[in-house]
């Protein structure tokens, strides 16, 4: 077990580390693959490297030509999935990488002769082939097989602790596509914008008329609650059909069979958007329905759909707690895979990393200036702040060049560390004991506080979500306001305090959810055959509403309709004591012939809730349930609830280690430490410098031949490096995506570059010299933006002689037009294609009174 130290003021902390997890999510945690045969695939992956920082090996390039819309699962392992893991085993990126980002040009959805898969989902947890079909005349991909069930949906835990299924793949993979580049790179720019922004708009989940697609409807009330105890913004469940008209909102999830698009509704940076339907995940093919992808153009930064008919299974779509977990501040990647537990036949599409409600630390590197030359094992400073008391600092890892190197500090919820808590009066405590994880802490916490002496005296069960603990009282006695809630957290016996708790809430919430029963009525009816509805009000008034079957009549769904119509007409039930029937289903295609409905209370809350109800009927009805019921059948949804949250760490972290630079090649590197938030959202802030390491005099200088910081993508750039001894067994050229070439046994070496093979986007060049004594150097880095159109630019003009010079874009070529009378019109002087910049051009024409110049690009 490796250890470390972590010196603080006025003691000494000891740590043993515990396992190392990434999540949280930066570029350094994305591979970007890209379609060579694609302009618009590379373009793509550049920017996106670009914005958001990703390391230039994490860039894999490889080659697909067969279209965008499907292909086999032979293809896809061969195109993307071994090249990846090849490239990931090669750069050592095997245990950094979690997300993976398709970027444009590449087909989303995969076929086998046993099911059809998204592309996405191979990259997350394997492909899932079909079950056994679930009924006469239903498609295969309507089963749900167990095999295709996700661990880490509904976690709340880091995404490497949970594998989500059988594959080793296991990567949080998302494509990133549209009709067009520039839409694709506003999706970018919408997830980027996003960022820390905390938007306070709406979301908005909608209830259909739309019987088969509105389903989720069951899950909004939890979602909803765990929301507003969270308190960052407003989530509102609506019966509304499209075309919306919300305005400027921050979430939808609707279910609609039919092409819509969202009125006049926009999305706020950062927004989650998605559908319910069986091919919203077509997003090439003309299939009938809404196009993901149309989310995305207004605004969304993420969404989600099916690439098949997959059948009305709530499963196999996003919960809307999406949008809790996203209001908890975990990415768009994340949150989405976290919200569907069978995702095998969903597309997912966006910017992965788009995390509005993340906050990070503070942090900066202390006494290293830029440059800075180290050597041999030196120690390093670096400080971090958290944002506030809520969101400790657990985890310091150090990365060279983009590359993980090592972990600095890992702080573990302290042994002897002591928990309080007080529900309802009634205190309890938990000591942290040795080799505890955020994780465990919360499972031993909730198993004492689900004890039953303590829960006889609380009325309140616990349920453990990861780093987050649910409380619901069951106390129908008392309103959440009467609940109250108390947590502290001491060091108890340990040198310091490094697990804390918190509540949401000092009492606890009460639900705006109303109380529900689901009816199931089957089998024909006979003629005079009938439904009885008794209804027994919470006043203890009782109501029967009864629907009797016309002589001739089969169906069990129009006498169903006939008694929902008559609850829905008595007076005595329209008050707020009184219950409403909704969500009317015909069932009579089915074997036995059925109807569905919901009885609801027309009151929000548990009291309204106890109304009960009675369903009974004639032979040869069935009903179900059968009795009285109370409608409870969403007791969770109605309790009044609150949340605990257990973090680690600590809030003001500085932090001094050893960094061995004998590890590294000699001259230039860019150290960024990487902190983690305490919580399992690992939020991460980052502190960059630029060093230099010097353990050997062996040094090399590189040198642009023909290129600039911005050069034309139609040029070919040129370098030279050159090292200062003979002994050099290899000199090797490195940018975007790896290696561009090497010359080996050579001092010296020329590397010429086609702008086009690297395509328009921000790149990075440098070399590393090999000597033969196995020494390394790496040189300085220079950045050269290729670009294919001219921004507006100043030209200066000096005298005697005229000198024009200008920033220019190497390899661009400009066009110097020249008059002495502007009435006369300009006439060319000469065409310059600069190999530097800025350019410089010196007018060697006869002096003239007066002469005037135009400058202009000509290719």
């Amino acid at each position: 077990m490796s250890r470390h130290w972590l010196r603080l003021p006025g003691f000494v902390l000891y740590f043993a580390f515990a396992a190392r997890l990434w999540a949280g999510g930066s570029g350094l945690n994305v591979a970007v693959v890209v379609n060579q045969n694609s302009t618009n695939s590379v373009q793509l992956g550049n920017y996106y490297c670009e914005q958001r920082q990703v390391p230039p090996q994490n860039l894999l390039r490889t080659s697909w030509t067969n279209g965008n819309v499907a292909w086999q699962t032979s293809d896809f392992q061969s195109v993307i999935l071994n090249p990846l893991l090849a490239m990931l085993s090669a750069q050592q990126l095997t245990n950094q990488i979690d997300y993976v980002l398709l970027c444009m040009d590449f087909p989303y959805r995969m076929t086998a002769t046993n099911g059809a898969n998204s592309t996405t989902t191979p990259l997350f947890y394997g492909f899932v082939p079909d079950g056994a079909a679930p009924g006469a005349g239903l498609p295969t991909s309507c089963s749900l097989p167990n095999a295709s069930s996700n661990a880490y949906a509904g976690s709340e835990l880091p995404f490497r602790s949970t594998a989500p299924g059988t594959s080793r793949t296991n990567f949080l993979a998302m494509m990133l596509t549209s009709s067009n580049l520039d839409q694709a790179e506003l999706v970018v720019d919408q997830g980027l914008a996003s960022d820390d922004t905390f938007p306070t708009q709406t979301v908005y989940l909608t209830k259909s008329s739309d019987v088969a697609r509105n389903i989720r409807y069951t899950l909004f009330d939890n979602a909803i609650f765990d929301t507003r105890l969270r308190g960052n913004y407003t989530m509102v469940r609506t019966n509304a059909d499209p075309f919306y008209s919300f305005g400027s909102i921050l979430g939808l999830e609707s279910g609609w069979g039919n092409p819509y698009v969202v009125g006049n509704s926009s999305f706020v940076p950062g927004a989650a958007a998605d559908n319910l339907t069986s091919f919203g995940g077509q997003i090439f093919e003309n299939s009938g329905q809404l196009d993901i992808l149309e989310l995305l153009n207004l605004g969304a930064a993420g969404s989600y759909g099916t690439v098949i008919e997959p059948c009305a299974y709530l499963q196999k779509f996003p919960s809307p707690q999406v949008y809790f977990y996203q209001a908890r501040g975990f990415s768009m990647a994340e949150c989405y895979y976290q919200s569907v537990t069978n995702p095998y036949q969903g597309l997912l599409v966006g910017e992965p990393l788009a995390a509005p409600f993340a906050l990070p630390a503070a942090g900066t590197w202390l006494s290293l200036p830029t440059n800075a030359v180290l050597s041999g094992t030196t120690n390093l400073s670096v400080q971090f702040t958290a944002a506030d008391a809520y969101h400790p600092l657990q985890q310091v890892d150090l990365f060279v060049d983009g590359t993980f190197a090592q972990t600095v500090t890992n702080i573990p919820p302290a042994a002897n560390n002591v928990l309080y808590v007080t529900l309802n009066g009634f205190p309890t405590n938990y000591t942290v004991p040795a080799s505890a994880s955020i994780e465990s802490v919360v499972s031993n916490l909730t198993a004492r506080l689900n004890r039953t002496t303590y829960t006889n005296a609380t009325k309140v069960k616990a349920i453990a979500h990861g780093d987050r603990i649910e409380l619901q009282s069951f106390d129908s006695s008392k309103a959440g306001a009467q609940v109250s809630v108390s947590v502290s957290t001491s060091a108890g016996s340990a040198p310091a305090l490094t697990t804390f708790l918190s509540a949401s809430g000092s009492t606890f919430l009460d639900t705006i959810a109303f109380g529900m029963r689901t009816y199931n009525v089957f089998y024909a009816p006979s003629s005079g055959s009938y439904l009885l509805l008794t209804i027994t009000k919470t006043n203890g008034t009782v109501v029967t509403v009864g629907a009797t079957n016309s002589a001739g009549n089969t169906s069990i769904s129009a006498l169903t309709q006939t008694l929902v119509n008559n609850v829905n007409a008595t007076p005595a039930l329209q008050g707020p004591d009184g219950v409403t029937a909704e969500d009317f289903i015909n069932y009579d295609a089915n074997v036995p012939p059925a109807a569905q409905f919901n009885l609801y209370a027309i009151s929000a809350g548990w009291n309204a809730a106890q109304v009960q109800a009675n369903l009974s009927g004639s032979s040869p009805i069935v009903i179900q349930p059968s009795g009285t019921q109370t409608l409870e059948q969403n007791l969770p949804d109605l309790q009044p609830r609150n949340h605990l949250y257990v973090t680690a760490g600590l809030t003001n972290l500085p932090l001094t280690f050893a960094f061995n630079t004998t590890t590294q090649a000699d001259g230039y590197h860019e150290l960024t430490a990487v902190v983690y938030e305490g919580s399992h959202v690992r939020t991460q802030q980052h502190a960059t410098q630029i060093v230099r390491i010097q353990n050997s005099t062996l040094s090399a200088t590189f040198t642009t031949l023909y290129g600039g910081s911005s050069t034309w993508v139609g040029a070919t750039l040129q370098f030279s490096v050159a090292a200062n001894t003979n002994n050099i067994a290899k000199i090797e050229l490195f940018s975007t995506g790896g290696s561009l070439g090497s010359v080996a046994n050579e001092s010296t070496a020329i590397f010429s570059i086609a702008g086009t093979n690297l395509d328009v986007g921000l790149h990075p060049f440098y070399a590393v010299v090999t000597a033969s004594s196995g020494k390394q150097y790496r040189t300085q880095t220079t950045w050269i933006r290729l670009v294919n159109t001219e921004a507006p630019f100043p030209v200066s003009l000096t005298a005697p002689p005229p000198v024009l010079s200008w920033p220019a874009t190497v390899g661009s070529s400009y066009d110097i037009l020249t008059t002495t009378n502007i009435t006369n019109g300009f006439q060319l002087s000469t065409t310059l294609t600069p190999s530097n910049s800025p350019a410089v051009w010196t007018d060697t024409n006869p002096p003239a009174p007066q002469r005037f110049y135009r400058l202009r690009t000509s290719n």
